[in-house]
């Protein structure tokens, strides 16, 4: 447990030096660019003859690395710095939000793209889980919870990956199609809505509220019979579920999806996330 705060910590410390680049970056530009524009607007409307620009920024620099500007120019040029630390550190952020967005994007309409059959002929792997069906066992003909587990074992496994993956509800390990009537059975609301409802339900209770966002549920309809389809795109952070009140970390290897022992999860999730 140890060694895992300390994978933590030094994740946090990678982050904390991009942002910290962001902000120099920043003050460069505020320093560099925008306090000489600044002054050279402003020497502009009092000059008949002023300067190039280029020669007028060029200038200002002089003055700032020889320590000759006046107390004015140096009031203002630290509140452009800080403008520009500010405006850095939010383009950052910026930055990496929309690239998310747009890798989520991107991935949800490849996934989109590809034909329910075609995907099933494919057959399980990596990137692709059968489950037959989310609390109904279909061995001993009743209602079992603790088969919403194993579906939350695969959705971890999945938020985990680098790519993400797609789980079929409803859909037998030979690739059978049996459809999702006895699961509606054990619904308060016997239908896709109440399906839905209960996956991202126990979703967010198990795995967190903020990784449903990486959770996309549709619907298929396939010789009468429903079949539910969970996309799922890579988390942006390391995804545990609870098992025993201890906190279990899975990850997808080969066809099916495994917990780590406590050194081969701080080697995955330093690897994983450590950009």
């Amino acid at each position: 447990m140890k060694r895992f705060f300390l994978l933590l910590l030094s994740i946090w410390r990678e982050q904390l030096k991009l942002y910290i680049a962001a902000a120099f970056i920043g003050i460069l530009i505020g320093v560099l660019l925008l306090a000489p524009s600044y002054h050279y607007i402003s020497a502009t409307q009092i000059s008949e003859n002023p300067l190039s620009s280029i020669e007028y920024v060029s200038k200002q620099i002089q003055y700032l690395f020889a320590g000759k500007l006046s107390n004015d120019n140096a009031e203002l040029m630290l509140f452009y710095a800080e403008m520009g630390a500010v405006l850095g550190i939010l383009s950052l952020v910026l930055y990496k939000f929309l690239h998310k967005q747009l890798l989520q994007i991107d991935y949800l309409k490849n996934e989109l793209d590809k034909d329910l059959l075609l995907i099933i002929r494919q057959g399980e792997g990596m990137s692709l889980e059968f489950k037959s069906s989310l609390r109904w066992d279909m061995v001993e003909d009743r209602t079992n919870r603790a088969l919403e587990i194993v579906i939350l074992k695969t959705i971890a496994g999945f938020l985990n990956s680098q790519k993400g993956g797609t789980l079929l509800i409803g859909v037998s390990d030979s690739g059978d199609i049996l459809g999702l009537a006895k699961d509606y059975q054990t619904l308060k609301k016997p239908n896709q809505d109440g399906f839905e409802q209960t996956l991202m339900t126990a979703t967010a209770v198990n795995l967190g509220s903020d990784v449903c966002q990486f959770v996309h549920i549709l619907f298929h309809v396939v010789d009468d019979k429903d079949v539910c389809r969970v996309i799922v795109s890579p988390a942006a952070r390391p995804v545990f579920l609870e098992q025993n009140n201890s906190p279990k970390f899975f990850v997808r290897t080969g066809g099916s999806t495994r917990d780590l022992n406590i050194k081969e999860a701080v080697d995955y999730i330093f690897n994983r996330w450590k950009s």
